[in-house]
């Protein structure tokens, strides 16, 4: 025969296990959305820059150690999630031995790829002036991905190259400034300067 009150004790035990089980579920629901919160706000914070540099210049060695490229901008913005970098009015300049210096100027550009890749947009030129060993060189296009370790550079768009008295418009172009190599995807105009005439032969 069942005890008065048994009936009553379980039913208290029961409810006080489920409001155990409750409060341990909202307990862990609640720590699974600040977890959510957390990533989320860590995923904010990545993505957001984190540090700024206003009017910089910065010297990229190669493996001999002499300078290789020089990087210059009014602002330079570093994100953290890929360890890229935004420039403002950036100057680069390539150093090679014995050649004389090529300037780039554009409007923005960026750096990303462990800084192998530097990627110019807006109004970009570039400038060689003529040596013993190459003639001048002026390209101008609207965007130019530049790889200073492998000293190669190409754009998909539309390019106005200047090579000394030839002048070539044409849409897209790769260029190896060690090898000098210019190649123009599709040549759209070319102008070439005259022949020299021969001279006239004695009389």
């Amino acid at each position: 025969m069942q005890k008065p009150g048994g009936a009553h004790r379980w039913r208290m035990i029961f409810t006080v296990l489920g409001a155990v089980f409750v409060a341990l579920g909202s307990f862990w629901l609640l720590e699974v959305m600040n977890k959510n919160a957390q990533d989320i706000n860590a995923s904010k914070q990545l993505n957001e820059p984190d540090y700024f540099i206003t009017n910089f210049s910065l010297v990229r060695m190669d493996l001999t150690g002499k300078p290789s490229y020089i990087v210059s901008g009014t602002k330079l913005t570093h994100y953290p999630l890929d360890d890229s970098s935004d420039i403002d009015q950036p100057f680069v300049r390539k150093l090679s031995p014995g050649m004389p210096p090529m300037n780039m100027n554009a409007e923005l550009a960026h750096i990303d790829q462990d800084n192998t890749r530097l990627q110019l947009h807006r109004n970009v030129v570039i400038d060689r002036v003529a040596s013993p060993k190459a003639q001048n060189l002026t390209v101008k296009t609207e965007a130019l991905t530049v790889f200073p370790d492998e000293e190669r550079m190409e754009t998909d768009l539309p390019v106005d190259i200047l090579t000394g008295a030839s002048r070539i418009n044409g849409v897209g172009m790769k260029a190896n400034n060690a090898t000098g190599v210019v190649d123009v995807h599709n040549t759209l105009r070319m102008v070439l300067p005259p022949k020299p005439r021969p001279a006239a032969a004695a009389k």
